[in-house]
């Protein structure tokens, strides 16, 4: 298999000795899925017209649905130890396996980019500094590298003893406090927007948000108990998309405001009483946390390629990130936060759909191991494997035609476009697979049953065995 470097650690089951427990899992999770734009995005769906009770429903309905897969998948790399890229190779074949990877280098590094912008307006906003916004992000880009050059150690401590805690502590004093400056009517005043559409606009950010596609890559260094996943998950989806948007929903409520960098100095003065440095940290450490995982994917896939040293891929991938911080600053990132949010969730989950599709087939269809169980064997790996292949095609087909990220396309524009596809990509794998099977299972019986007629006693009793 041209291409793809068997010494690469991406594709090495992580030993029990370096599993982390639920705890420092849960509190990597948070950081992954909760940031400021989880606060800013409740400021946009305040313009949009929602209403808090229509937030409020269309996040847990959201987040109910991001667990149906989010907790299955991170499980899957907890039980097997193995990567993204490991598992979608024995059971992807070669090219779709590869093609993958590149999406899910591109949306990285596009997140990277926004997430840098983001933090340098905020930084910009608060002191108003006479800096070029273009400098300022792609600079931030590089420095955000930091803790990515320890690997997974320095990225779980970062999260686990500072990122963490300072966001729960914030979150939770911000809520409160604007908790108890809501009026209780909000929930009761009617909206000019109907839910089906508050379920389509919310349900597109926090699925694509909170769904990384390569949960594995991450929950392979956790300890494999299910309760392990489910807990922390639940829990930081519950911080993330449910109380910070649901936050700035109100914020905005109160103040009127709408723009995000206004409502990021407004966040300023309500939570932290106009002291600028404490906004800062809190500022800086929710995306640089958010940046550290978006970078550990990143150099994950290109692992699976190249076997380059790690430090050596965090420092080619931190000059992307800063080019492509620099490109948006000139472009905008508004529109650019919700096109890739909407592509993510539909793009990177689907190999692992497809993943759990085979799992799901092996456990209580063909009682056996499923494909991946059977570790790399680069020699065996198949150019195309053709159930996978067609399923990811027609999936990722389905979701981007239906998720409004291509112009003149909102007419089809129409309920859960990532959760929709996720389940047509599995309709279509599942059947094409037991088909694959059945003329495997039929083709070895048909070399059995031509061994035990020959006259080799040898082969005979091996057959039989």
């Amino acid at each position: 298999m041209s291409g793809i470097s068997c010494k690469s650690d991406t594709f090495e089951i992580v030993p029990q000795k370096d599993r982390r427990g639920p705890i420092t899992m849960g509190l990597l999770w948070v950081t992954m899925v909760t940031a400021f734009p989880t606060v800013l995005i409740g400021f946009e769906w305040y313009k949009c017209g929602l209403t808090l009770a229509q937030v409020v429903a269309s996040a847990s309905i959201s987040i109910l649905l991001l667990l149906a897969y989010v907790i299955p998948a991170s499980y899957l790399g907890a039980k097997t130890g193995q990567s993204y890229g490991a598992l979608n190779l024995n059971v992807l074949g070669n090219w779709a396996t590869k093609l993958a990877t590149f999406n899910l280098l591109w949306i990285f590094i596009a997140w990277y980019g926004v997430t840098a912008l983001f933090l340098a307006e905020g930084l910009k906003g608060l002191y108003h500094w006479n800096i070029p916004i273009v400098i300022m992000a792609a600079s931030l880009a590089i420095l955000m590298a930091f803790n990515n050059f320890f690997g997974f150690k320095g990225v779980a401590n970062f999260a686990r003893f500072i990122a963490a805690p300072i966001l729960v502590v914030w979150v939770i004093y911000t809520f409160i406090k604007v908790l108890y400056d809501t009026p209780i009517q909000v929930l009761d005043e009617p909206s000019h927007k109907s839910f089906t559409y508050a379920l389509t606009l919310v349900s597109s950010f926090v699925i694509g948000y909170g769904a990384w596609g390569n949960e594995c890559d991450y929950w392979r260094y956790g300890k494999a108990k299910l309760s392990y996943s489910i807990i922390p998950l639940a829990l930081s989806l519950i911080i993330g998309m449910l109380i910070f948007p649901a936050t700035g929903w109100m914020l905005a409520n109160m103040s009127n405001i709408t723009e995000f960098a206004t409502a990021t100095n407004f966040i300023n003065q309500y939570s932290f009483g106009g002291i600028a440095i404490i906004a800062a940290l809190v500022l800086a450490t929710s995306y640089f946390a958010v940046n550290d995982s978006n970078l550990l994917g990143s150099a994950n896939a290109i692992e699976s390629f190249f076997p380059f040293r790690h430090r050596t891929t965090v420092t080619i991938l931190a000059i992307a990130g800063a080019a492509m911080a620099a490109w948006l600053s000139l472009s905008g990132a508004t529109k650019a936060v919700e096109a890739i949010a909407s592509l993510n969730c539909v793009i990177l989950p689907m190999p692992t759909v497809i993943v759990l599709s085979e799992w799901l087939l092996a456990t209580y269809l063909f009682k056996s191991e499923p494909i991946f169980a059977q570790g790399i064997n680069l020699s065996e790996i198949p150019l195309i494997r053709w159930p996978a292949t067609i399923a990811l095609v027609i999936g990722c087909s389905l979701g981007i035609a239906t998720s409004g990220v291509i112009p003149n396309t909102e007419a089809l524009h129409v309920g859960i476009a990532s959760v929709q596809a996720w389940i047509v990509t599995a309709l279509v794998y599942i059947p094409l697979r037991w088909q694959e099977y059945k003329k495997e299972v039929w083709q070895a019986n048909r070399i059995i049953e031509t061994i035990l007629l020959s006259d080799d006693k040898q082969l005979v009793g091996a057959a039989r065995d």
